[in-house]
């Protein structure tokens, strides 16, 4: 290369991929997930559920202004955060596992990127045509009046769905029929809007133009996942010793080519533009749109399904020599992925476990320190407590406070005659309690006793307590 020539570029620049149409049993799955996940997305912000009149009737909502999260039935309060902790360490348990037993299925069914590419590929096929005439339309240099008509509606469908994915996002953080009359007025929070434009112009972007690009480049994953497979992971491959050597010609009884016309379908519909015959790699999401593209082709030219197929690499050394694969089961359970379900399992009922033994009544106690203790005009020695109390019920409830240990201490509730408090509906209740230990008749001079607050729903019946220590120094 002379001095005069310019330096090759680090990078190519981006080939826009433009998948087939293409029919069977995992497009139809593909379908279903797709419909079932985006139902939930859309929808699930507007089921209703009765929780009296002091929370919000929303059966999913993550209220950060309250610090609360509302699961139906189930409600997280902040010091609650281990259950959403536990259902984190579940959801990357699950993805080990299925990653361990099947490869990228995650991402080639379930992820998100997946999922809308997917809706923006269908609106562009439903406006432009399917893969022949979109790439006419792309390499036609002239910007004509049908392609400006055509580019405008897909853009303004594509922009559409953005704007509804920021709204059902955002309608998770407040009440969605309110938040929905406050955006269209313009009384909404500008946080809300912000979220809505931001959510709206990323799924526009990645959804519509760095489809395959945020699966190659911007997620981790594909570099990770080598960690989860092993020789018996099944995967998306190419049978190449039935399909060797391809070719377009007739098959006949003394041909030598394989069962591959070459026909390019596996790699007119990948979304991400491989050609899965040439082994497996890093960009492949295991979608297993080839596998129906190629079964549809062996049908056609009468050959048996399964030349593209979930395989392990376990399996390639009998299948060469003529003999069946053994069982997807052997494949699936073993060793690595009954730990993972194990591992699962153990978390899930755990997390289940705490959620039915948890009470609906709390407190935490939290001595003041500053002074560690008063000593009063008759020689009383007072230590001052802030308790708070929790009632999680959908109504007021009278809240006792008892104190259990030394005989001597008693219990006093600031501003209150009596061990008494009413505790309002679904509330941490910040209450100041003294414990006073009376002139020669409390702890030793060097002593700081363990004592125990107790607290008790009058009306239930329902118990708990913490545990704290009195400061008898001074007595």
């Amino acid at each position: 290369m002379s001095d005069s020539d310019p330096a090759p570029s680090l990078y190519a620049a981006r080939e826009p991929i433009f998948p087939r149409r293409v029919s069977g049993p995992f497009r139809n799955l593909k379908w279903i997930i797709l419909a079932v996940t985006l139902g939930i997305y859309y929808l699930t912000p507007w089921i209703r559920w009765d929780r009296g009149p002091s929370l919000p009737d929303q059966a999913v909502l993550l209220d950060l202004a309250n610090r609360r999260f509302y699961f139906f039935w189930i409600e997280i309060w902040p010091h609650e955060f281990y259950f959403v902790a536990g259902l984190l360490i579940m959801a990357g348990l699950g993805l080990f596992l299925f990653t361990s037993a099947l490869g990228r299925v995650w991402c080639g069914y379930a992820c998100p990127q997946t999922v809308w590419t997917d809706l923006y590929i269908l609106v562009e096929r439903w406006i432009e045509g399917d893969r022949n005439a979109r790439l006419r339309l792309h390499r036609q240099e002239k910007l004509d009046f049908r392609k400006a008509r055509l580019r405008l509606t897909k853009w303004t469908v594509w922009l559409l769905i953005g704007v509804a994915t920021g709204g059902a996002w955002v309608f998770y953080f407040a009440d969605a029929p309110t938040l929905l009359h406050d955006l269209v007025t313009g009384n909404a929070h500008p946080v809300a809007y912000t979220t809505v434009l931001i959510l709206t112009g990323t799924t526009f972007l990645f959804g519509g133009f760095a489809r395959e690009q945020i699966c190659i480049y911007a997620c981790p994953w594909p570099r990770i996942q080598a960690a989860m497979m092993d020789e018996d992971t099944l995967v998306v491959g190419y049978r190449e010793w039935r399909g060797e050597p391809r070719g377009k010609g007739k098959r006949t009884a003394d041909s030598e080519l394989g069962d591959c016309i070459d026909c390019m379908a596996c790699v007119n519909v990948c979304p991400v533009g491989i050609d899965i015959r040439d082994g497996q790699q890093l960009e492949c999401i295991t979608c297993a749109l080839c596998i129906d593209a190629c079964d549809d082709m062996m049908a056609k030219i009468g050959k048996p399904r399964g030349l593209i197929d979930y395989m392990a690499l376990s399996d390639e050394t009998r299948e060469r020599a003529g003999e069946p694969p053994k069982n997807v089961w052997k494949h699936i359970l073993r060793p690595r992925t009954i730990m993972y379900t194990a591992m699962w399992a153990a978390v899930g009922f755990g997390l289940l476990f705490a959620l039915f033994i948890r009470s609906d009544i709390d407190l935490t106690v939290a001595p003041v320190r500053n002074p560690t203790f008063v000593t009063l005009s008759d020689g009383t020695i007072r230590n001052t407590y802030d308790v708070r109390l929790r009632n999680k019920h959908g109504e007021d409830r009278p809240f006792e406070l008892t104190l259990a240990g030394d005989p001597a201490l008693q219990l006093q509730i600031e501003g209150i005659e009596g061990s008494t408090v009413n505790v309002t509906a679904d509330t941490a209740q910040l209450t100041r309690v003294y414990i006073v230990s009376a002139k020669g008749t409390g702890p030793s001079a060097a002593d700081t006793t363990p004592v125990r607050i107790w607290v008790e729903d009058v009306e239930s019946g329902e118990r708990a307590y913490k545990d704290t220590t009195f400061n008898g120094r001074g007595n």
